[in-house]
């Protein structure tokens, strides 16, 4: 049966097997469970994951307990994973490198065949999730007939929408079929659009994905317990969440119409994986198991031979691998012990910076403001923040009151003299963020790293007054700051080795992705969302329609509208980085007048109580009437597209960041760009903006799908 995947195995020689080691368990009556244990031989930094090889050992080995047990041999079977892991699901960069549609059918169906059989073994079948499962991972435990799970494992997901496919072995058909539709819309979709939210072991149990949540000390034991009692049948289980004839009749129909509906607003129409998700679950309330499974067959190969795919899988890449090595960082060695952190500001976003730094690093942290009433307050919402992570078990009591301890305020800048970090956040005034760096200048020491959170000026001049600019460096982090995982860190032409490379070693302390960019206007995300952002409102200020603008950058597949954009950073704040970028670059970057009169107006939608959008405000519209000269969607579309291909170019010729791949891992992580898309480059690559504007690709080969790239 082998020799039909004999293509997948040989794109797979490379493959780090997991392997399945059979154990056999005695048990009551003189019974025998065998135990297969998942293991690829790595420690716990190297998950299991599933190749064509390890499917086909694992097949074999379950063909062989199948003839164990009609023997009488075994009582049942088991499977759980090395330590701390179940599995991880496929593993990707065998997935990637598949050279056909046909070859990614048979990857599905390969996948269908070696864990079905859990379902067909003749003796009860049972998935132990000892931790770590994730898409392949848990499907393993969804075709077992009955599961048990660590109270103490990671996280448990079926996160393959995220990546641009749909969970192709089982799960699409068997998790509605046990948890319910709304349960398993939840897990299929709402979760991976949710930055790929996972459950935590007892919710998996409270949706009744698996039976019974058993304590980590004696897991296995119990599981192994529970699982002969099973068996000898003395313990019934009950499943509460399985769909009956009511939810297959009203329910299943009514909640696909919700969530379809609910796709389309968040996310548009341009996003592949969610909708063909949608309509498997769809097609679940009513089908059998093997129509089922040949559905996601289908649909699998289908969206692993995409564009899409590809991207996300580069997007993915850039996310594990290129974030996590940065370009252009010096050696950690250099890097400056941070033993205290003062921050310059008590308002909003000193307030967020100085909750992380002590959540983080659990050093001192000190923060200053012009008056000690404005330090009370912003240490009241630190230590209040703190209080709501101890009340929700996130800390535990001595560790709230160690954080609140840490954190202090001071009206007296001499306080800071000890402080090796300090990041001022303070509004953005040129004249005054130097004032306030070249006042704490006379306090800390000469190697102390001050930092500017700064997101529109000159870092390098911000450091201008300075005796020592050289540690001087930029640390823009988005907001909110303790949600978005990007900060560029920008160097200055003066910044030095040891100061970039304490902002990378802090960066990665606080759990951020970091990429170094040049100081120039807007470093990268702002550039590039200034370049969109200026294209739709001069649409706008030409005659074009809001409505109009907005449908046309809908094939961008952005989580939001330029206009929704414009909104949520704030439309005095978009004027101001509009107006920042004309005046560095007048020739490619409009002014527009009527933005500043939006901003004074306060708002471009009309929203209801709730802040659902109801249509445009007519007075917004009113205010940007007067344009005699419209564009048309397509020409709206193709200024985008060619706009942002030629700004990102002279960004990379200008040097502002090594290569396109950190202009895109800074759109995903910096302004939520989706991961299908591949941030912008591949996109530009893939419709011809790269080719029209400067004769070339920003990646070579271009980054695409198997169909495509044909």
């Amino acid at each position: 049966m082998a020799s039909q995947f004999d293509e997948l195995t040989e794109l797979s020689a490379d493959e780090v097997v997991t392997h399945s080691y059979v154990t056999d368990v005695p048990i009551s009556g003189g019974r025998v469970l065998a135990l297969i244990t998942l293991d690829n031989g790595k420690d716990h930094n190297r998950p299991n994951t599933f190749g064509p090889r390890g499917l086909l050992e694992l097949d074999g080995v379950l063909d062989g307990l199948r003839a164990r047990a009609s023997r009488g041999e075994i009582a049942g079977v088991a499977i759980t994973g090395k330590q701390y892991i179940l599995a991880a699901g496929a593993d990707l960069s065998k997935v990637s490198e598949i050279p056909s549609k046909d070859a990614a059918k048979k990857l599905a169906q390969l996948g269908h065949q070696a864990l079905g059989k859990l379902h067909d073994m003749g003796v009860p079948s049972f998935a132990f999730i000892n931790g770590l499962a994730l898409g392949g991972g848990l499907e393993v435990a969804l075709h077992a007939d009955y599961r048990t799970v660590d109270r103490s494992g990671a996280g448990i997901a079926l996160p393959e929408v995220f990546l641009g496919i749909i969970p192709g072995w089982g799960g699409a058909w068997l998790l509605p079929n046990l948890i319910g539709i709304e349960n398993a819309l939840k897990v299929v979709i709402e979760n991976p659009l949710k930055n790929n939210t996972m459950l935590k072991p007892q919710q998996a149990f409270d949706m009744g994905i698996a039976d019974v949540i058993f304590d980590p000390a004696n897991f296995l034991e119990e599981s192994i317990r529970w699982a002969d009692a099973v068996i000898s049948g003395s313990v019934k289980v009950k499943r509460s969440n399985e769909p009956g004839k009511i939810e297959r009749a009203v329910k299943w129909d009514v909640a696909i119409g919700i969530a379809q509906k609910m796709l389309e607003s968040r996310i548009g129409k341009v996003a592949k994986s969610p909708y063909a998700a949608l309509e498997l679950l769809k097609a679940a309330k009513n089908t059998d198991r093997a129509t089922g499974f040949a559905a996601e067959d289908e649909k699998l190969a289908e969206l692993i031979a995409g564009d899409q795919f590809a991207a996300s899988i580069y997007s993915f890449n850039l996310v594990q691998k290129r974030g996590k090595r940065p370009a252009g960082a010096p050696d950690k060695s250099l890097a400056k012990p941070v033993t205290k952190i003062g921050v310059i500001g008590a308002g909003l976003m000193a307030q967020q910076f100085a909750l992380l730094f002590v959540r983080r690093l659990k050093v001192p942290v000190v923060i200053t403001d012009i008056s000690q009433e404005q330090i009370d307050k912003g240490l009241a919402y630190i230590h209040g923040e703190i209080e709501k992570l101890e009340s929700k078990g996130k800390l535990s009591r001595d560790d709230s009151n160690r954080l609140k301890a840490l954190v202090t305020g001071t009206t007296n800048k001499a306080d800071f003299a000890d402080a090796d970090w300090v990041i001022e956040a303070i509004f953005e005034n040129l004249e005054a963020k130097q004032d306030v760096f070249a006042e704490i200048e006379k306090h800390v020491s000469d190697t102390a790293v001050l930092a500017t959170n700064t997101s529109s000026l000159s870092v390098e001049q911000i450091g201008a007054k300075l005796a020592h600019p050289e540690r001087v460096v930029g640390f823009h982090f988005f907001n909110p700051v303790a949600v978005m995982p990007l900060i560029e860190v920008v160097k200055t032409p003066h910044t030095d080795d040891a100061t970039l490379s304490t902002a990378m070693v802090t960066a990665a302390k606080l759990y951020k992705t970091a990429v170094i960019t040049a100081d120039t206007p807007g470093f990268v995300v702002n550039r590039v969302l200034a370049k969109l952002l200026g294209e739709a409102m001069h649409a706008v200020d030409t005659g074009t329609p809001f409505e109009v603008v907005n449908t046309a950058a809908a094939p961008l597949g952005l989580p939001m509208s330029p206009f929704e954009l414009l909104e949520l950073v704030g439309l005095k704040v978009g004027a101001h980085v509009l107006d920042t970028h004309h005046a560095a670059f007048p020739e490619r970057f409009f002014e527009s007048t009527n933005l500043h009169r939006l901003a004074e107006h306060g708002r471009i939608f009309d929203r209801d109580n709730k802040g659902k959008i109801k249509g445009f405000d007519k007075q917004a519209v009113k205010i940007v009437s007067g344009g005699s000269t419209p564009m048309t969607r397509e020409e709206i579309l193709r200024r985008l597209e060619d706009g942002l291909a030629d700004e990102i170019k002279r960004m990379l010729d200008d040097g502002v960041v090594a290569a396109a791949e950190d202009i895109d891992l800074c759109m995903l992580l910096g302004a939520g760009w989706p991961f299908q898309m591949g941030g912008a480059t591949p996109y530009l690559d893939r419709v011809g903006a790269s080719e029209r504007v400067f004769g070339g690709t920003f990646h070579s080969p271009a980054i695409r799908g198997i169909d495509s790239a044909r």
